[in-house]
């Protein structure tokens, strides 16, 4: 299968470069599994038209604020640095601590090994070093960052740090994105992209599932950089995706054990949670094995879904793993059909945009 078979026609202008006003304020498009059909709602609806006994998976990851903007060292320069992931740390005398992360720098090739960064420092106290200690593919650097009084570099990142927006929302990153950019549930630090699907549910609409008798669970995917990358093969088959770590406990695996036995919907909010769910461990009677580890399943049209039955997404790029993970699920025809009709109707596409339910 080509990847350009996943292409369609977006007009810039509904790529959503704000959320909606209010949280929950979006639309919501209802897509028929079997048949195609498509209807049209309010995110708000979303309880009408979910069920008593069906399980809802949510992940519950939280975003931690990724970009770091400051200075090349000396000089003065500006320099940024995109933290992707933890490295294994580098082996350095003892004197020199600090973390080490797999990051993007910018301007990358001014920033060779034994470069140095300063973030921070102007409008708060709170400062943090960077050095370049590795060079990898794709432009990517591995980072040893510390600070100077002791604090924690976690503490440090998030107190300077700024909120990872996609590259297609074309401004800064305002102070609202911290709360905006991540889900009202999101517990477990750890991602540098939120799981959108889930940025359109209130306290409100999660009372009202409950009231309804809709179960819930959380499942954990810290979202990687892979959600920004682009397919670079001509061939879908020919695409991997980059390792995530998920982690799903005991009381997860009990909720998706009782509903796959006693054949209920189990539907995932996000493609992330679909990611999850189809990599977890199966036996032959329904039951649903916690774990924890990496992942690197890519969902395309072909794969057999073993967990999900419904699936609550956001609208996707053109030719993205993510566009194929939901081709896979409701068929590309249906998918790309809904998208064309998306676009008639005005909806807003992407990360801050409106969502889709496929049941």
């Amino acid at each position: 299968m080509n990847v350009a078979d996943f292409d369609f026609e977006l007009p810039e202008e509904l790529i959503a470069q704000d959320p909606p006003p209010v949280r929950g304020g979006g639309r919501l498009m209802a897509i028929d599994r079997p048949s195609g059909r498509i209807t049209h709602y309010n995110f708000s609806d979303l309880p009408s038209l979910l069920r008593s006994g069906d399980l809802l998976v949510v992940n519950d990851t939280r975003v931690f604020p990724a970009r770091l903007i400051g200075t090349r060292l000396p000089g003065g320069g500006a320099a940024e640095c995109f933290l992707i992931r933890p490295a294994v740390p580098v082996h350095r005398s003892s004197s020199e601590g600090g973390d080490t992360w797999i990051a993007l720098v910018h301007p990358g090739q001014r920033l060779r090994d034994g470069a140095r960064m300063l973030f921070g420092g102007d409008a708060t106290s709170a400062v943090l070093h960077a050095e370049i200690v590795g060079r990898h593919f794709h432009g990517r650097r591995t980072v040893r960052l510390w600070t100077d009084d002791g604090a924690s570099v976690r503490d440090t990142i998030d107190a300077i740090g700024h909120v990872p927006l996609p590259p297609y929302i074309k401004r800064a990153d305002a102070t609202s994105d911290r709360d905006r950019y991540q889900t009202v549930y999101a517990r477990h630090r750890g991602s540098i992209a939120a799981p959108t699907a889930g940025l359109h549910f209130t306290s409100e609409i999660l009372e009202a599932l409950d009231g309804k008798g809709v179960e819930r669970a959380s499942v954990t995917l810290h979202v990687g950089y892979g959600t920004f990358q682009p397919i670079r093969v001509d061939s879908v088959e020919q695409h991997e995706m980059e390792a995530e770590h998920y982690e799903v406990g005991p009381a997860a695996a009990a909720l998706l054990t009782n509903a796959k036995r006693e054949r209920r919907r189990i539907i995932a909010v996000g493609t992330t949670t679909t990611r999850t769910l189809e990599s977890l461990s199966v036996s032959a009677d329904g039951v649903v094995s916690p774990g924890s580890g990496e992942t690197a399943l890519f969902i395309h049209p072909g794969h057999a879904f073993n967990l999900v039955s419904g699936l609550v997404t956001n609208f996707h790029l053109p030719k993205s793993s993510l566009l194929m993970l939901v081709s896979a699920f409701a068929g590309r025809e249906n998918v790309l059909a809904a998208y064309r009709d998306a676009v008639a109707n005005r909806y807003r596409f992407y990360s801050y945009g409106d969502a889709m339910i496929i049941l």
